[in-house]
């Protein structure tokens, strides 16, 4: 298997290819991230992560407490099924779902994309766990890691044809970090990676040993 880090090295040369004017704005919108305090005032390791039910792909109601009744559980947040390097996460995800399965950890991903696109997600990239539907970046919000996109970079969005307010039904282009965090049986968080340079992703060994 090809880990996570070559295929987004593939991915970053592949993006080379966007004009200027584009590549510029994203790396401004990443600095400006970069300069805030979104990574201080999130939830830490050692900390309790939120009890929440939030609805998958077919709307089902799932709900955390009942799933570390049963062990661990690792919580993925992702921007959209918009993002490649969200995609190429994922799917890192699913090719080592046996390994979170095989301790008896159960793997949700969450974003505030409409259900619709999460279900086309799951289908186009065969993906056997659930996404979850962070309404309004609710949850996001309640633990420290969402954002407001900049006003100048949305124009850029646009040109790529990524309508934001199309794939979260709302108008406040709000976006999550993406992070990702193990929460033990009594709601303890025992690991988290967070970035807010969306392109750097976490090392899913490193997830692994600590399940």
């Amino acid at each position: 298997m090809k880990n996570l880090e070559y295929e987004i090295a593939k991915l970053n040369a592949n993006l080379a290819t966007l004009p200027l004017e584009i590549k510029e704005i994203f790396g401004r919108s990443i600095q400006d991230l970069q300069s805030g305090d979104l990574t201080e005032k999130s939830l830490q390791i050692g900390d309790k992560f939120l009890d929440f039910s939030l609805v998958n792909s077919k709307r089902e109601e799932i709900e955390l407490g009942k799933l570390l009744n049963k062990g661990k559980v690792i919580v993925a947040f992702f921007r959209g099924s918009w993002c490649p390097y969200c995609n190429l996460e994922l799917r890192a995800l699913q090719q080592n779902l046996t390994h979170f399965t095989a301790v008896e950890a159960t793997l949700l991903a969450i974003s505030p994309q409409v259900p619709k696109f999460s279900e086309a997600l799951l289908k186009d990239n065969n993906l056997d766990f659930e996404l979850l539907f962070d309404e309004d970046n609710t949850l996001a919000i309640s633990v420290g890691i969402s954002f407001e996109l900049q006003d100048y970079a949305i124009s850029s969005y646009d040109r790529l044809g990524i309508n934001l307010s199309a794939y979260n039904g709302n108008d406040s282009n709000r976006l999550p970090v993406p992070a990702v965090f193990v929460i033990d049986p009594d709601y303890t968080i025992s690991y988290r990676f967070m970035d807010v340079n969306y392109m750097n992703r976490l090392n899913i060994e490193e997830l692994i040993a600590q399940l």
